[in-house]
Order: structure tokens, then sequence, then C-alpha cells
């Protein structure tokens, strides 16, 4: 029986290696990085970014869209 092939996903938060305390809304690319192909918010364990970093770019992503400089899911 073949076993089940396991993902690689980070293991270090990138806002922590790169020492960003902030993210600021406009920077609209970094923001999709944490974003799927439907808009969707990314999971930690898909991003490999910290609990911390993680509701930070949640609140900035939905902060964003609220702007209308990122889109809601399915636009």
């Amino acid at each position: 029986m073949m076993q089940k092939q396991q993902r690689k996903y980070p293991t270090e938060c990138v806002m922590c290696a790169e020492k960003l305390h902030t993210i600021p809304m406009q920077d609209t690319e970094l923001l999709r990085k944490f974003m799927s192909g439907q808009n969707k918010i990314l999971p930690r364990r898909k991003t490999g970014a910290c609990a911390k970093h993680q509701r930070v770019i949640s609140r900035e992503i939905k902060r964003g869209r609220d702007m209308g400089i990122l889109r809601f899911r399915g636009q």
C-alpha cells in the first residue's frame, strides 16, 4: 500500500524572520501571499505565520477589503 505524501509547509514565521512588526494595508502584494486563489485568508498551518502575526495579517486583509483595496471572495 502506498503511503500518503505529506506536504511541507513553512515552519518559520515570515514576519518574524524579516522583523516586520506591522503590515501596511496598502501593501497588497504582501497581503495577497496570505490569500488563496478564491481570496480567502489562508490558515496558519499553510502560511507558517505565528499566532500574533496571523491576527495582524487577517485584520489588515479585512481592512483592505472594507477600503476596496482587496477583493472579497467571489468577486
